[in-house]
């Protein structure tokens, strides 16, 4: 006589059990899009900046007060 167990409680951990809802994969998909998005903004701001540092050399950027308040935060 074949007896078979059910191993499979016993041999899967408890971060093992773990299953995905679907409205849980869908706002995984939807968090990795945003985030790819916004990283693609970040890498362009950052290669604006880098550019138009560039083109202004060494010269001194002339800020009024309200400019260095917004740069400040």
């Amino acid at each position: 006589m074949l007896m078979i167990q059910d191993v499979s409680f016993h041999t899967i951990g408890p971060s093992m059990k773990f299953i995905l809802q679907s409205w849980q994969l869908f706002f995984i998909i939807i968090a990795d899009g945003v985030n790819k998005q916004q990283q693609e903004v970040i890498e362009y701001l950052r290669t604006e900046s880098q550019v138009l540092k560039e083109k202004l050399g060494k010269k001194r950027i002339l800020l009024n007060d309200d400019q260095r308040r917004r740069l400040a935060v």
